[in-house]
């Protein structure tokens, strides 16, 4: 989960919402009162905070979060109007990851923000995935349901984990398509369609745990247990 900390309704919803297309989960606070009262609750894996916020501004609420024991090791990223080198000197010798300043382009924050997971460690992607008792291990390229292996095509086991990594989000045909079969690929999105169906026969029962998002695309739900 990566905490977006924006008083901009418009940037605020255009970064969640593109985090989320790219396959990470995200949540946004308009200022820090209910911002810091969320991480009371669960820890994100990384924080974009604004630093011109209604209230307290957002160096003051980085140095609480570098202050605390439960919140110093979270990777920050500055995002803000304010760009003069002073400003920038200032944010990350407070304790700041990167700093991005307004106007920036999406995929140069995701970019950022993958950037940083990476180096700090907390870079979500697993090679062990499980839901609903079916089984992806990537590393040996293996699919089991129940403890007994299912054998899938390239394609197949490439969507599947696709969606596996993007639990409870969900994936257009067009992502899927992209992802997986390339942008020059010239079939349409019922490819996706009939590898999903073929997927979820060799799937057996389980095959449920891949919901139709009518309209829109596919998604995995239910409790991961890894």
């Amino acid at each position: 989960m990566i905490y977006c900390v924006e008083d901009d309704d418009n940037i605020r919803e255009l970064v969640i919402y593109t985090l989320e297309t790219t396959g990470l989960k995200a949540q946004g606070f308009a200022e820090g009162g209910s911002f810091m009262e969320a991480l009371a609750f669960d820890t994100p894996e990384l924080i974009l905070l604004d630093i011109m916020l209604p209230g307290e501004d957002g160096l003051s609420l980085l140095g609480k979060l570098k202050s605390s024991s439960k919140t110093k090791d979270i990777p920050v990223i500055m995002v803000t109007a304010k760009g003069a080198e002073y400003d920038k000197v200032v944010g990350l010798d407070s304790g700041a990851d990167d700093y991005v300043t307004k106007p920036f382009g999406m995929m140069e924050l995701v970019s950022r923000v993958k950037a940083v997971l990476r180096r700090t460690g907390r870079a979500s992607d697993k090679d062990d995935m499980s839901v609903g008792g079916v089984c992806v291990n990537v590393k040996k390229h293996e699919v089991t349901v129940d403890g007994k292996t299912v054998t899938l095509t390239l394609k197949e086991f490439e969507l599947l984990e696709r969606l596996m990594r993007n639990q409870n989000i969900v994936l257009t045909r067009d992502q899927l398509l992209e992802d997986i079969w390339g942008y020059d690929f010239d079939g349409e999105t019922r490819t996706v369609d009939v590898h999903v169906r073929t997927l979820r026969q060799k799937l057996g029962v389980k095959g449920e745990i891949i919901e139709t998002v009518r309209g829109v695309g596919y998604r995995i739900g239910g409790s991961n247990e890894s």
